[in-house]
């Protein structure tokens, strides 16, 4: 499958396509989306939005979530406000999350299936990393969504004068529910 993707990349580039997408690193509309990696919002979002490629900057992980305040997806958000203009913020979680009643335990016996081994599992465990925490997922995205919304109205490097909310996006419609 990488193969077929590069391929079409080549063929890609040298027709000119990118050229509809050019724009600057900076979002035209200084909005942060952090959002699910879901497969059914890539293009689904964008579209309910009414963005382009330029408006926003966009932050993707399993779950749209936040669950630690120095975790990459606060990184980049520091990154997009003190570097590149952003004044806004919308955590926007969705209907059908495959985030929502993740379960550790499961997870983990799917490492062992697949060879990762029991002293890499106690290595991680050995460092200060409680997988079964980090690995679980949450019991309500309206909830985990609030708690990600509070977490980054109350972080102590985020400025009050940035506006933040939380929405759930309807996977099938796009329609968007403020929480």
């Amino acid at each position: 499958m990488i193969e077929e993707i590069l391929r079409y990349n080549r063929q890609f580039v040298e027709r000119k396509e990118y050229e509809k997408f050019l724009t600057s690193k900076y979002p035209d509309k200084k909005i942060a989306i952090v959002t699910c990696m879901d497969t059914r919002l890539v293009s689904l979002l964008p579209a309910a939005l009414g963005i382009k490629n330029g408006d926003v900057k966009m932050i993707k992980n399993a779950g749209g979530t936040i669950t630690n305040p120095f975790d990459s997806t606060v990184r980049s958000l520091l990154v997009a406000i003190y570097e590149l203009g952003v004044n806004e913020i919308m955590i926007i979680g969705h209907t059908g999350c495959g985030v929502q009643g993740m379960n550790a335990a499961e997870m983990l016996e799917e490492m062992r299936n697949r060879g990762i081994s029991e002293e890499h599992i106690n290595l991680m465990k050995h460092c200060g990393i409680d997988l079964d925490n980090w690995l679980h997922g949450f019991d309500d995205t309206a909830t985990a969504v609030s708690e990600t919304v509070d977490l980054i109205r109350n972080h102590p490097l985020i400025p009050e004068s940035v506006a933040v909310a939380g929405y759930i996006m309807n996977s099938e419609t796009g329609l968007l529910t403020k929480i």
